[in-house]
């Protein structure tokens, strides 16, 4: 049975949510968290599965939560939490931050029930939680964003999608094999594990395999900064989709 952590200072939100997840055919464990500082402590101590994040909080907001929850889990050696961030609008500026912190995937708000748990599912088991179309729109948002702060002298601190990196990314040809650079391509473009095994004609183990070591020699903590990697490195440009 799956361990979901709800977080958002919202009680009626965060009530509501739970509810429908205790409700759920799956019949998933609930815990429940009110910020972000709640959320970590809760991380550490039970160790859910799947966590969702809001992002707008008094305290310790959203992302810096998602920070905090998965550098716990390195440094215990524990296997990282899938999380999902939970929003009021499909291109909150925030969201690409969240990604870049490590989450797995987003909802908004009024989700119905049945994608929810579809969702809670996906990221359990590895998989992105937004379709190919979200995933393009999300990481060519962040790239436009990108280029405006280079033409302008950039944004407030308020609503920088991303803190730059310290340094910048390797050449995914420098670190993977011809068969890595094919799955992460098609990870970038948001596809799913059964949509790359059958383009591949290979078995979701395997690829699943393919992409535990792309993040492995990347060094990189989910499947959504893989995408990110894949546009940011040029492998895959703004509107490309998957050959």
């Amino acid at each position: 049975m799956t361990l979901v952590l709800v977080v958002d200072d919202q009680d009626l939100v965060r009530a509501g949510l739970a509810a429908l997840l205790r409700a759920a055919p799956n019949g998933y464990t609930v815990l429940e968290a009110r910020d972000g500082i709640e959320a970590v402590r809760a991380s550490v101590e039970r160790s859910p599965e799947v966590i969702l994040m809001d992002l707008r909080m008094p305290g310790m907001d959203g992302i810096t939560a998602i920070r905090e929850i998965l550098a716990e889990a390195a440094r215990a050696g524990h296997r990282p939490p899938r999380i999902l961030v939970l929003t009021t609008f499909d291109l909150d500026e925030h969201v690409h931050s969240a990604l870049r912190a490590g989450a797995s995937g987003f909802l908004v708000k009024n989700t119905p029930a049945a994608r929810l748990f579809a969702a809670v599912d996906a990221v359990a088991a590895g998989d992105l939680a937004f379709t190919p179309e979200i995933t393009r729109r999300l990481v060519e948002a962040f790239h436009q964003t990108q280029e405006h702060q280079a033409t302008d002298g950039g944004l407030g601190p308020e609503v920088r999608p991303a803190a730059a990196s310290p340094a910048p990314p390797r050449r995914p040809s420098d670190e993977l094999t011809t068969r890595e650079l094919d799955v992460l391509r098609m990870v970038g473009t948001g596809m799913s594990n059964t949509d790359i095994a059958a383009e591949l004609m290979l078995a979701e183990a395997t690829v699943k395999t393919h992409i535990y070591r792309v993040m492995a020699k990347l060094d990189l903590a989910s499947r959504a900064q893989a995408v990110v990697y894949a546009y940011e490195t040029g492998l895959i440009k703004p509107g490309e989709r998957a050959a």
